[in-house]
Parts: structure tokens; sequence; C-alpha cells
């Protein structure tokens, strides 16, 4: 059921981006937690287009990327992103920030994303996600075969696998997604490198503004909840998921663990294993193009501005091979 009906009701506010940028709050069903919204943010491109975008963040994320957003304004889409329930623009007092049981979940708010962008006259919509973000519309794509709207997909940094050496991958993370399944609210050391927030961000040895409390630099221990809700819907990419709609899976070279910021943490992917995405990016059946950025970074548009311009190069080239 369509929660917004047509572009008449759909109240936007100014969003924290600034100007161009508009937010719109959906509502959505209570949970043990209570209230639950999410944020629509859009940008619409400078001529009228019945193209559009449709982005998803990862995890500890949320959508800041604006010369993304304008990338596609330029290449005639209206952009629009999600911060999904209990990230960034929508996450409540009383909730546990990032909290998920189910990647299922995040299902009502694309689903309605997609309604709203179709009620505001547009036919054709290009799903992307970056890294939690790229497996959620992976999969929303392929749950969703027939959607009228969804024409394609772009998954930057898609997180399809776990960056563990195999006795950890074997041995304790089908235990850990077990424990996750029965004790939700316990917590693990994550593991997360530091390094990545640091090397983005302008106040520490970064290029780009953004809300620490929203993408904070450090998570020092993540929810088993969240955990195994990644470990069940990864299953179903290892076993080759099925697409109807072509898809383009960029990942970065190389991948490294530097233990400070270095030379490293401005030219690799430091959070997922990008041999991961390769492999099973290219399992996925249809019409799937896997492709390698050089020295990309986890988040490949925050890459340094000459691997960011390869990325939009071969990203719209290939946009253009299929006539979106």
């Amino acid at each position: 059921m369509n929660l917004i009906q047509d572009d008449q009701v759909h109240r936007y506010q100014p969003d924290v981006l600034g100007e161009g940028y508009e937010q719109l709050t959906l509502d959505f069903p209570d949970d043990e937690e209570g209230k639950v919204i999410a944020t629509l943010v859009r940008k619409k491109a400078p001529q009228s287009t019945r193209k559009a975008v449709l982005y998803i963040h990862g995890f500890i994320d949320y959508f800041f990327q604006t010369e993304m957003a304008e990338q596609f304004n330029q290449h005639g889409y209206d952009f629009y992103a999600l911060d999904l329930r209990k990230y960034g623009r929508s996450h409540l007092a009383h909730q546990r920030l990032f909290y998920v049981k189910d990647l299922r979940e995040y299902d009502a708010e694309i689903t309605e994303a997609l309604n709203i962008i179709q009620s505001e006259q547009h036919d054709a919509v290009l799903l992307c996600g970056h890294s939690t973000g790229g497996l959620i519309t992976t999969l929303y794509a392929a749950h969703h075969p027939d959607h009228p709207l969804i024409k394609a997909l772009w998954a930057n940094s898609p997180f399809y696998d776990f960056n563990m050496n195999v006795l950890k991958k074997k041995l304790l993370l089908p235990r850990i997604s077990w424990l996750g399944g029965k004790y939700p609210k316990l917590r693990f050391p994550s593991e997360l490198s530091p390094c990545y927030v640091q090397s983005l961000h302008q106040t520490m040895q970064g290029e780009w503004n953004f809300d620490l409390n929203w993408k904070p630099t450090e998570y020092s221990k993540v929810y088993l909840s969240f955990i195994h809700a990644i470990y069940e819907a990864q299953k179903e990419i290892h076993r080759g998921a099925k697409l109807n709609v072509p898809a383009l899976i960029m990942h970065s070279d190389r991948t490294t663990a530097p233990k400070k910021v270095n030379k490293n943490a401005y030219s690799s992917d430091v959070i997922l294993n990008v041999k991961h995405i390769k492999k099973y990016g290219k399992k996925l059946q249809g019409d799937v193009n896997v492709m390698t950025i050089k020295q990309g970074l986890h988040d490949l548009v925050l890459s340094r501005s000459d691997v960011r311009h390869q990325v939009y190069s071969k990203l719209f080239a290939w946009l253009n091979t299929k006539h979106l």
C-alpha cells in the first residue's frame, strides 16, 4: 500500500546538504523499539526527466555524497537516496543505531521510495548501493524481477562476503550468526579499520565533510543481529542470485589493512576483500559486468579525484550501452 499517493502531498523539507537537496520523512509501523521512520533525500536534475536513481548507503553510513548526486543530475537523472531506518537522518533517540535482524526489513522503505519516485513521473530507475547497501539492492533486484521501474543495478563495493580468514569464516562465523539469531542484542568486536573514516574526513586527513555522529570514526562493537542478517543474506549471493536487469559491480583493485593512515589508506579498500566481491559478483546470474577500479577506496566515489573520474566515466559509459 502506498503511504503517499501523489506529488501534491509530498511534503519535502530542506535537507542538511543545502541548496537543491530536499528530504521527506517516511513513516512505518512501530517495531519492538517503537516508532520507525526512513528518510528520502531528493536532488532534481536541471531539466525535466523520467529517469531517476535510488541510492542506498552502507553500514555505519548515511547519504552525504553530493558530488555523486550532482554527477547523476548532470547526466539527466533525478537523484534520490534513502537513509534507512536507524541510520543518519532516520535515527530516533529511542533506537539502537544501525540495528537490524533481517535485511528484508529495509524492503519497506525501498518499496515506498520507488512508489514515490514513480508518482513523481519517472519510469526508469537505476537502483544502486554501496557496501551493505550494495548487498541490499542486489537482493532487492533479485527478489523483484518484474518491478516496472528498476531498469539496472549499480553496486559500489558490495558486501558480498565477510573480510576474514578462512578459519574464522568456516568455524567462527556460523556460530556467531547462530548466536545473533538467538541473542540479537549481544555485541561482538567489529574489527573495522578506524583508518577508513580518518582518511576521508576533512578534520582529519581527508577531503570530505560529513557528520561524525552519523558516520563515526570508530565502531568497536557490532550487534550480533547484524552479523546474522548479513550472513543469511550473503548465502543467496553465494548460490548465485538471478538478476533480470543489467548489473554493474565495481570494486577496487586491492585490499590492504593499514594500522595507521598511509598511502594504502588512500588507494585501496581497507574494509572488504575485493577478491570476494569479484568472485561472488561473477556468480550472479544474468547480464552482469564486474569491473575493477584501480586505486579505488572502499566507497569508490570518495576516492581521489582522478579515480572518481574513472568511476563516473565507466559508469555512464556502461549506462549508455544499456540505453539508460
